[in-house]
């Protein structure tokens, strides 16, 4: 039954114009679940929903590896030159990335939120996936709900997001959608109104958790099936006659 739907979706989000994917490479990786692109180290944080999250390279190799106060890092992204982690039960903590605390863990306001993957926007709003309940949420810095979505009101729903990133070119939003719902990637703008679905099937099942590396236009995607990142050249949903984006900041490395 599940491949069914997947399949029929796959049918639907192949009349997808805009949003494009094409996949460049994979390689192994035990576990991967939130990611997030550090410009600094050329590589990926990677948290796997245990008490550690590691940075590798772009081809897999371990850098380092931080723990948190946190009793498990489930969501991991870079803020400004420092890290923000959750653990999914609703607490959060800054870090450096060497693994210093830069502050006690805070809670959101709710007091328990199922955090599956972090955002931060260009002017410090935290963008984060919650899964039981479903929504896109807009946080304060420390944690205050500023607005939600409730993502099973899309079309198609969105009822396992896992993972999101934000392109900084554009602001939009990309997240993933686990086998458990279309094993898709979702596209939004920078006010959450959904542009573009695109079906994963074809590359890999049960997407986990995504980062973008605006410098080269590449897209990164965990998955949790084969336990392997598959790279992408990406290009984002953009109005009609639009120029082509210029690069994001990157390394030098490659």
């Amino acid at each position: 039954m599940r491949i069914a739907a997947a399949m029929a979706f796959l049918l639907c989000a192949s009349h997808v114009p805009a949003l494009e994917l094409k996949l460049s490479g994979t390689y192994a990786l035990n576990r991967p679940a939130s990611l997030d692109y550090d410009p600094t180290f050329c590589g990926l944080w990677i948290a796997n929903e245990g008490p550690e999250a590691v940075l590798v390279t772009l081809q897999g190799e371990e850098l380092r590896r931080i723990s948190s106060d946190l009793s498990r890092i489930k969501a991991i992204s870079i803020e400004g030159d420092n890290l923000i982690v959750a653990d999914g039960l609703g607490l959060f903590q800054r870090l450096s990335k060497s693994g210093d605390p830069i502050a006690a863990p805070f809670r959101i306001e709710t007091g328990w939120a199922d955090t599956e993957g972090i955002a931060v926007d260009a002017d410090g709003t935290l963008i984060t996936v919650e899964d039981d309940p479903e929504y896109l949420s807009w946080l304060s810095p420390d944690g205050r709900i500023i607005r939600r979505i409730d993502t099973m009101e899309l079309e198609p729903p969105l009822s396992e997001a896992q993972g999101i990133a934000r392109d900084p070119r554009t602001g939009h939003l990309l997240i993933v959608d686990d086998w458990e719902g279309t094993n898709a990637l979702y596209e939004f703008d920078a006010e959450g109104r959904l542009l573009a679905t695109e079906s994963l099937v074809p590359y890999g099942i049960d997407p986990e958790g995504i980062a973008i590396r605006p410098g080269s236009g590449q897209l990164f995607i965990a998955f949790d099936s084969g336990a392997k990142i598959a790279s992408f050249d990406y290009t984002p949903t953009l109005p009609g006659g639009a120029d082509t984006l210029p690069p994001g900041a990157d390394c030098m490395l490659f």
